[in-house]
């Protein structure tokens, strides 16, 4: 064990977390005081003791990662890293849940130092916990020599009942199982209260036994009694083979009786109690936001150590560069621009015809080739969507070097465990499944996208040319819905060029997510334009794919494989038409307008788009005087030339659509 616990000064550390949470949730007059209150104890054994990390470098590479995946307990984290000497001022903890403070509603990544991940909604914590934990082991597999181990760090998790009921939970546990994961610590709050009512109106399952049978090691601890919650922590952290599940029984709402253990504990409800349970604390009546002197002078004393440990690491890191200059520079690099991408693809046969899925599975190798720190993964579905990293191996617990991951049938799961090795900033993940599937991974790509990491869905089967498989696979509103999220691109090409101007995109941008759709079917390559010229209007979102002889009087939209249309039907329609191949309208749209006009100029109001999918998103570049040909009902199970031809997907369907505008 290390050293001795001061339970003496942590027990008043916890009451001071208690008052600091009942004084930010009264100011506010909103916010939870269930688990902040519930877990005092919990905290003051992990900040004040257990954990490792360095308030003065909270991005420390080998820092212990701390997850609070019951998010809405947000002053549980917000009062630990005010006492544990962040960038988290008390004047920032008084404004808790006000405009542009450091103490939102729930915790968010990169507005809170020490925040690790904006987790949000119920159990997308749990599932980037497993993500920081599959990063961590990668990294010491990668990374770590002989000499020097740079990578040993733990992720430890605090989730309650929400989050082990909802879906996402359950699918990363059961990957982190197989992994093996055993640098995670998950720390269940046990405190047999939900929101609405006691657990047992919802639950009725030995949520320990799930998690052993999923593979964790599991504990099981009193909350409240510090000794023994340090006990059975440093005992999970000691284990090996197996990721921890630590079941710590508590009181939710611990300090203020009238509604501690009870439902009405979870939100607000014990707020209005706050006077006389701030007392029986011993807090002066009006006095709020009180720190004591004592627990100031215990936490700059504990910061002390942690600094003496930072440095030690530091010194060992220095020693570990100059023995590995080859695996530094790896490690310290970032992503290659997109024209340094897009030199590395070789350039696609004129006579080429296959599915961007295959065009990708192509263009993904030199990719990854090029950025060492990049890995893939997908939902049981390499077969289909072509991802595998070549000779980048399998992740798996014996060897953790593999850049591929298979995350079995778990899209959700996959989703936030992306964010999770987002999150930690060392590896740039991607990951594949097909596209109508997406509704089963969405709410991960939302928090990916409100967050801005750099994450890259690779979703293949994009349109009813899917064909047999029928209308519950053929995705048709799906990209419209995908499109509709600020700051993700998606990426539809319409060709193998465009799909290796799509991967270099989606790979060298660090801003935010990108998702590639891609085809089933073949289809073939356009030679209008040189390769540079398309590969670069990909980057742009849209370009001119195929200019006018003569006067303009036409322009053709298209996206993804519905482009090959709109080029035969220009075709068959003459001079004056101009075709536009619009992949990606979030990044066409952040052009400035003089390139938008350039494309799309405002005196050509006679405008049809072609697209396998509703017609939704393309009214605000066709206008109110032109058409639309698209998908606006959902599919029909035929072989997909029949599918697409039976739902307007022609160039014929263009040319009509075109001829009925006079």
């Amino acid at each position: 064990m290390s050293k001795p616990l001061n339970t003496t000064a942590l027990a008043q550390a916890a009451n001071t977390a208690r008052g600091l949470a009942m004084d930010a949730v009264h100011a506010s007059q909103s916010g939870h005081l269930g688990l902040p209150l519930g877990c005092a104890e919990i905290g003051a054994v992990l900040f004040g003791h257990a954990l490792r990390y360095c308030p003065d470098a909270p991005r420390w590479l080998n820092r212990d990662r701390f997850v609070l995946s019951a998010g809405h307990g947000s002053m549980f984290i917000y009062g630990w890293l005010h006492l544990s000497g962040f960038d988290l001022p008390l004047n920032e903890v008084k404004r808790f849940r006000q405009l542009h403070s450091k103490t939102p509603g729930h915790p968010e990544f990169k507005e809170t130092p020490g925040v690790e991940c904006t987790t949000g909604p119920l159990g997308q914590g749990v599932g980037n916990a497993v993500g920081l934990a599959v990063s961590g082991k990668m990294a010491a597999a990668r990374y770590n020599t002989a000499e020097h181990t740079i990578f040993d760090h733990h992720v430890v998790c605090l989730a309650g009942d929400g989050c082990l009921q909802e879906g996402v939970a359950a699918e990363a546990a059961s990957f982190a199982g197989r992994q093996q994961l055993d640098n995670l610590i998950l720390i269940y709050d046990n405190n047999d209260v939900t929101l609405d009512a006691m657990a047992a109106a919802s639950q009725s399952e030995d949520v320990g036994a799930r998690f052993a049978a999923y593979g964790f090691e599991v504990h099981r601890v009193d909350g409240h009694d510090m000794q023994a919650f340090l006990e059975t922590f440093e005992k999970a952290k000691a284990a090996t083979g197996k990721p921890q599940f630590i079941m710590a029984k508590t009181l939710i709402g611990k300090g203020i009786p009238e509604v501690a253990g009870t439902q009405k504990a979870h939100g607000e409800g014990g707020a209005k109690f706050i006077d006389a349970a701030r007392k029986a604390l011993g807090f002066p009546e009006h006095e709020h936001f009180v720190v004591a002197d004592s627990v100031k002078e215990y936490f700059a004393g504990h910061a002390k150590e942690l600094h003496t440990a930072h440095a030690a690491w530091e010194e060992k890191y220095a020693a570990w560069k100059a023995a590995n200059p080859a695996l530094a520079a790896e490690l310290e690099s970032g992503a290659p621009s997109f024209e340094e991408l897009s030199a590395k693809i070789p350039e696609f046969p004129a006579d080429t015809k296959i599915a961007t899925r295959k065009a990708g599975q192509d263009v993904l190798q030199p990719v990854c080739a090029a950025m060492p720190k990049c890995v893939g993964g997908s939902a049981d579905l390499y077969g289909s969507t072509l991802n595998y990293i070549a000779g980048g191996g399998d992740f798996f617990p014996e060897s953790q070097k593999g850049r591929n991951i298979r995350y079995g049938i778990r899209e959700h799961g996959m989703g936030a465990i992306m964010n999770g090795i987002a999150y930690d900033g060392i590896f740039q993940p991607s990951g594949a499944t097909f596209l109508v599937f997406a509704d089963y991974i969405r709410p991960s790509i939302r928090i990916a996208s409100l967050v801005g990491l750099p994450v890259t869905y690779i979703f293949t089967h994009d349109s009813v040319g899917v064909g047999e498989d029928g209308p519950t696979h053929q995705p048709v509103e799906t990209v419209a819905g995908l499109r509709a999220f600020p700051v993700l691109d998606v990426i539809r090409p319409g060709d193998p060029e465009e799909c290796a101007g799509a991967f270099a995109a989606a790979f060298s941008r660090q801003d935010g997510p990108t998702l590639l759709s891609l085809t089933r079917q073949a289809i073939p390559l356009q030679t209008s334009i040189s390769v540079a010229d398309r590969r670069n209007g990909v980057a742009k979102g849209g370009y001119v794919a195929k200019k006018e002889t003569g006067e303009l009087k036409v322009i053709l939209l298209a996206a993804g494989s519905e482009l090959q249309h709109a080029m035969d039907a220009a075709a068959k329609l003459g001079d004056g038409v101009r075709v536009v191949s619009m992949p990606c309208m979030s990044r066409f749209d952040r052009q400035s307008d003089e390139y938008k006009d350039s494309v799309l100029p405002k005196s050509c109001r006679k405008r049809v788009a072609v697209e396998a999918g509703i017609s939704m998103p393309w009214f605000k570049y066709v206008g109110l005087d032109g058409k639309t040909c698209c998908i606006d009902r959902f599919g029909m199970s035929a072989p997909g030339g029949t599918v697409m031809k039976e739902l307007g997907m022609t160039a014929d369907h263009v040319v009509a659509a075109v001829n009925s505008l006079g």
